[in-house]
This record gives C-alpha cells, structure tokens and sequence, in this order.
C-alpha cells in the first residue's frame, strides 16, 4: 500500500508473482498521468502532503497561517478609519466610556474568557465584528453570487427584498443581532460561535467568493447550523431553524446544507490549533476595536474553587516531592535540601 501503483492496481496472483521483477519499472509506471494508467483515485500521499506555497490562503487549515479577518481589519487601521468611526464602534461594543479595572489589596479582577470556556456574549460580539469587516473590506464590489446563498432567490422572510439588495452594507449591530438571535434561540454556545467563524472563511477560501450585502446572512446562516451539529453532541435540527425564521422551509434548509458541505469538500475538520489561533485572533480583534472582555472581582466562591483545585493539585503531586526527598546523595554533597514547613503570622 506504500506505493502509487499498489493501492490502485488489483492485486492478482499474477501480480504478486511478478512483484519483485517489477521494482525497477514501478517508478516509471509512477510517472505516468493518471488517465493514462486507469487510475482516478488520488494516492494517499498526496493527500497528506501539505502544500507549503498555499498556507497564507488555508487559514482555517493550517495554524501558522493568518485568519483573514484580522487582516483585513488591520487595513481598516489606515487612513479610512477615522475618529468618529472609531468613537461609533466604541459606543456600539461598550455602550459608553471603557473604564479599565486594576486589581488592588482588597478586590482581585479575574478574566474568566478562556479558550476552553469563551464568554458567549463578546466571543458572538467579536464574530459579528469580524464578519463586518469581512463585508465591509471585500475584495471587489460586487461579489460572486452563488444561487444558493442569494437573497433575491432565497429570501429569509416574506417581506420584499429591495433592487439594491446587494449595494448596502449592513453595520455591526445588525450583524450581532442576527448571529444573537440564532444562537439565542438555538441554545448555541460560544466555541460554536468560533467554529461558525472557521466553516465562514473555509468557505471563502475554497469556493472563492466574496461575503457581500446581498449573501451574508445564507452565509452565516449555513455556518451556523453546519457548526452546531458538529460541535454540539445535541445539534439543533433543520426544522428547528424553521421555527426561528418563521418564512424559511425545511427543503432549503437541507439544500443550504448540503451545497454548504459540498463546498466545503466535507472538510469539516477543525484541528485544536485552528481552533486556538482564532480564538486568540478575535480577542485581538477585540483589543484593537476598544472591545474588552469582562474583568470580573475574585468572589467568596470562586476563591473557595480556586484553593480545592490548588489543594487536588498539591496532593497530586505529593508523592513526587516526597521521591526527590529521598533520593540518594554521594559523599560529595551531603547537604540536601530540607522541607521546613513555613509559619504565616
């Protein structure tokens, strides 16, 4: 099976036979295209070989390379981004004057966002930030339109969809508003919410669109439930986003569905790297658009939990200091190391 021609040609008994007269001509057989030899099958070898020179435009693949909407939210830091564009968004994600929180002697502020517990609130805050920007720095004007995640073909709801369906852009607080409503009424929880970012820009990538004012919303839509039935053990059904956009069927739904996935080449394999590096991208995201995470103060409770988890841990590794204190010392350093229990006043 290491070879090209093994795992693709039958394996007759006049084969095996003639397996070792046939080593030095399995190399020009390799040689050969596929349609010349009969084979339309890709080697496994070449599946599993990265290609280096397509790194920068995988991203939801690969971990070294950068996502795209830190990107292109870098190139909003230029001269189109203004003061008073930079006042909106901060009174949009804040509600107000950001007033930054310093531990002390008496109070201790504690992040609890982790990349294992993301806070669902800002990480659906982040994505929707992160979708806008995909929107608002597009690569061209007018983006290729699929038939699937139309507007105009497919509208989510009864009411008239406009000639210049295409031609405005939405803003933040509609995106956010949209992604919560779903997440609310579905359940969703925030890892989902990374995930949903990751089949978004797989999708970008491989079908070679642009998200625009006229598919974003069968776009993030299509993410969603793609993400929620792969990260969720209890994934939402399609029916049941039928009952959460009262005007949509359960056919085109499914039919969302499975071009989505097609498009995708069923990849929907999210490795813990991919995973990771997004989730630390919207938080910087988050930093460079006056979008801080919530400090929250160092309760009764949560330092009771904190010292349980310090004490499972000290005993866990009890009985690997009580190993290093017994272990044997030559002549020439008779002075070891001595556990004296410390007294606090």
């Amino acid at each position: 099976m290491g070879s090209t021609t093994s795992c693709c040609v039958s394996a007759s008994p006049k084969f095996r036979r003639n397996a070792h007269s046939r080593l030095e001509s399995d190399q020009q057989e390799s040689d050969l295209s596929r349609e010349e030899t009969g084979c339309n099958l890709q080697h496994i070898s070449d599946r599993e070989n990265i290609d280096e020179l397509n790194i920068e435009y995988n991203p939801s693949d690969h971990p070294k390379a950068s996502t795209i909407f830190l990107s292109k939210s870098q190139n909003e830091e230029g001269p189109h981004r203004n003061v008073q564009d930079k006042r909106k968004s901060l009174f949009i994600n804040n509600h107000g004057a950001v007033r930054r929180k310093y531990s002390s002697c008496s109070t201790i502020f504690l992040d609890e966002n982790t990349v294992s517990r993301p806070s669902l609130k800002y990480t659906i805050r982040c994505v929707a930030l992160a979708i806008y920007y995909h929107i608002k720095n597009r690569d061209t004007n007018v983006g290729m339109l699929l038939e699937i995640f139309d507007e105009k073909l497919h509208p989510l709801s009864k009411s008239e969809v406009p000639l210049d369906y295409n031609q405005h852009d939405p803003d933040q607080k509609q995106i956010y508003r949209f992604v919560r409503t779903l997440f609310s009424a579905a359940q969703l929880t925030a890892e989902c919410a990374i995930v949903t970012l990751v089949y978004l820009e797989r999708l970008l990538t491989y079908a070679e669109i642009d998200i625009c004012p006229g598919n974003w919303k069968r776009i993030v839509l299509g993410a969603i439930l793609l993400a929620s039935k792969v990260w969720d053990d209890q994934a939402v059904w399609n029916v049941d986003y039928c009952q959460i956009l009262k005007d949509i069927t359960v056919e085109d739904m499914n039919e969302l569905e499975r071009q989505f996935l097609e498009l995708l080449q069923f990849n929907i394999n999210v490795p813990s790297s991919v995973y990771a590096k997004y989730y630390f991208d919207l938080r910087s995201l988050s930093e460079s658009n006056n979008l801080s995470f919530p400090l929250e103060p160092l309760s009764r409770e949560k330092a009771q939990k904190l010292e349980a988890i310090s004490r499972l841990c000290d005993d866990k590794y009890k009985d690997i200091r009580r190993a290093a204190r017994k272990r044997s010392a030559s002549m020439d350093n008779l002075c070891g190391r001595r556990w004296v229990p410390a007294i606090l006043s």
